[in-house]
């Protein structure tokens, strides 16, 4: 840059003059070497007036220089603050003030913006004090700098506080504005996020669940947190839990569109490698930027199971009845939406009497830890977790430390397997029939279906019913499965299940059958007699084709 031409053009300073012909100097360099040398008087200005000298800052006194300030500035001294100058902002603002009053009785704004607890601190330290944005009475807001004043022992004054406050109205008005823009944002995305979640959980006959959805402190946005229960029929139940890395409305809808997808491919009643495999894809075609994690879990009250797979999600924890907790660590496949990855299924026991947790990051990660030592936190706090579902998500949430203000969306699912005794145990039966032989199992199955739902003590007319779906479905595994057959009966306290297996994996369809067919008929008079029916491929190879009548209350 060049200095000589910017110099000219400040106050008291020469402008330069004409190049001289008969000189390759500019003028204004021999002007300023007359200066340093001492010669000549200051130049004319172009009308040929004097110009302006710059005034010294010694020839200005301090009560001239603060008095012209536009910020508010006052000078109180000794212990109790007698007020010994305000300059002329401040008299505009609040008005002028007794000189020699102490500042609690003469200067209520200091009082109303809490700065006299400020200025003692100030007196006694020496050291300077700010405060931003404090609101007055009359309703502007100021940042104010507490400035400690040196006593003069000489002239026996007292030491004392220079106060400075700067108004800032504007900014913390637009500040305030901000606030509630962002207020208004992230209460969209907590009313979405909830709208998105299941409104009341799903409780299957054999499992009690309960859930907890905490979103993150009014500071953090809200993030893409989900959990979820379906009932697939025949006594089983998907778990699912998963968390969309993101923050804001974005995260929450992408989170809503995944929950969906879930539960469709969910009644598709496939292995849960299988619903992450479709749900891996999907999530690439919703937002190739997104990432989500996800675990889902099957459970089978037949055989006590909890068969899982998860998308870079966190392990499923299982608490059996004796305090012992265990890990779902493997298999655990990348997140949702990379595409390029085949998922595989996982199994861990979950026996009557044990408990399960699945949970999102939010509940274990902290800023100034590894995770798996959150992880084993929270397995400690669970091991000792007793109680309803709920008392355990609640106990886990205070355990670990998950507060109102904590910066990270929380999403807890704890599913518990009951051990039953006493009379809750006769409600809950299981009997089977391997189907041996040919055509002839058919009235076997026939006879047991009968001995045992008598056994059970079922109505005459829920026995009728029972015994002609077994036999249909039996019927129809017979003309079209291959074996091992196997004819299943299982009730609840709440309903009658029958399933029966075989090794084909053609799933059964009902189709419409003409008059003069002699087949074709099975299905449609299973679904017309029972509550619900389905089939699901099992496995190993093969399917199984069931169908449960509600119990009458």
């Amino acid at each position: 840059m060049n200095f000589t031409r910017w110099s000219a053009r400040l106050p008291g300073t020469q402008r330069r003059a004409a190049r001289d012909d008969r000189s390759s100097v500019p003028a204004a360099r021999a002007e300023y070497s007359r200066a340093e040398a001492g010669a000549g008087p200051p130049q004319d200005g172009p009308a040929g007036s004097p110009l302006p000298s710059a005034p010294d800052l010694e020839d200005l006194s301090a009560r001239d220089i603060l008095g012209r300030l536009p910020a508010l500035v006052a000078l109180v001294h000794g212990p109790d603050h007698r007020i010994a100058y305000v300059n002329e902002a401040y008299a505009a603002a609040f008005g002028s003030r007794p000189c020699g009053v102490p500042a609690a009785d003469a200067m209520p704004e200091l009082t109303e913006i809490g700065l006299l607890p400020l200025m003692d601190q100030v007196l006694r330290s020496g050291t300077p004090r700010t405060v931003k944005s404090r609101k007055a009475a009359d309703g502007r807001s100021y940042t104010v700098t507490c400035t400690p004043v040196s006593p003069d022992k000489e002239k026996g004054r007292d030491g004392g506080v220079l106060v400075y406050a700067a108004d800032v109205t504007d900014h913390a008005e637009a500040a305030e504005r901000l606030r509630t823009s962002e207020g208004r944002h992230r209460e969209t995305a907590v009313t979405l996020q909830r709208s998105l979640l299941p409104q009341e959980l799903e409780q299957p006959d054999d499992l009690r669940i309960a859930a907890t959805y905490q979103p993150g402190g009014t500071d953090a946005a809200v993030g893409g947190d989900w959990y979820d229960v379906i009932t697939l029929g025949a006594g089983r139940t998907a778990l699912v839990i998963g968390d969309v890395m993101g923050r804001g409305v974005r995260a929450a809808a992408v989170m809503g569109q995944l929950r969906t997808a879930v539960r469709a491919y969910a009644r598709l009643d496939l292995p849960p490698h299988e619903v992450l495999q479709l749900l891996d894809g999907l999530a690439a075609e919703i937002d190739a930027s997104q990432i989500a994690t996800c675990a889902y879990a099957v459970h089978d009250p037949n055989e006590g199971l909890l068969v899982y797979s998860s998308a870079g999600h966190l392990p499923i924890l299982v608490r059996d009845e004796d305090g012992t907790v265990r890990r779902a660590e493997d298999p655990i496949g990348p997140p949702l939406g990379t595409g390029g990855w085949l998922h595989t299924s996982g199994t861990i026991p979950l026996p009557p009497g044990s408990t399960a947790v699945l949970y999102t990051d939010g509940l274990v990660e902290r800023r100034s830890e590894d995770i798996d030592e959150g992880v084993g936190a929270l397995e400690r706090a669970l091991s000792g977790a007793k109680g309803a579902p709920q008392v355990v998500c609640d106990r886990l949430i205070r355990s670990l430390n998950v507060t109102a203000e904590h910066d990270d969306d929380v999403a807890v699912l704890v599913v518990q397997h009951p051990a039953r005794t006493g009379a809750a145990a006769e409600l809950f039966h299981n009997a089977s029939l391997d189907l041996l032989g040919g055509i002839e199992a058919a009235p076997r199955a026939r006879a047991f279906a009968t001995g045992v739902l008598a056994s059970w003590r079922f109505p005459v007319e829920l026995c009728d019913l029972g015994v002609l779906a077994a036999g249909e479905l039996v019927a129809n595994s017979l003309q079209h499965g291959t074996p091992p057959m196997r004819l299943g009966l299982r009730r609840t306290d709440r309903r009658l299940i029958i399933e029966v297996t075989d090794g084909d994996d053609h799933l059964p369809r009902r189709r419409r059958a003409d008059p003069a067919d002699e087949a074709g008929r099975g299905i449609t008079i299973v679904e017309s007699i029972a509550t619900s029916w389905g089939s699901r491929r099992t496995p190993g190879g093969g399917k199984a084709v069931w169908c449960e009548f509600v119990l009458p209350r």
